[in-house]
């Protein structure tokens, strides 16, 4: 697991995780958005991923959030194409 993570964000960078966090329509956005801040307020990425959202996450998820929100933006954030449960039938 990597050490603590430090993120620094500039004030346009925080007003649109901001936005995000209060305004995306979809949970899982708002939820990240949400970590990142706490994060970027100097929290550690464990006590953020264990105590300080809806639901308890492994500390390594979100430390790759914060990975792809550094290499990808905000566009990090979305949930990539071809994850999550896969139909049981095929039509």
């Amino acid at each position: 697991m990597p050490g603590r993570i430090r993120m620094e964000l500039t004030d346009a960078q925080r007003a649109d995780l901001e936005e995000l966090r209060d305004h995306a329509p979809l949970p899982s956005l708002r939820e990240r958005a949400a970590a990142l801040l706490k994060v970027a307020e100097g929290l550690s990425g464990r006590e953020v991923a264990r105590h300080r959202l809806h639901r308890a996450h492994w500390p390594d998820t979100l430390y790759a959030w914060v990975h792809r929100y550094q290499t990808d933006g905000l566009a990090g954030l979305q949930i990539r194409t071809g994850r999550g449960r896969k139909p049981a039938f095929s039509p």
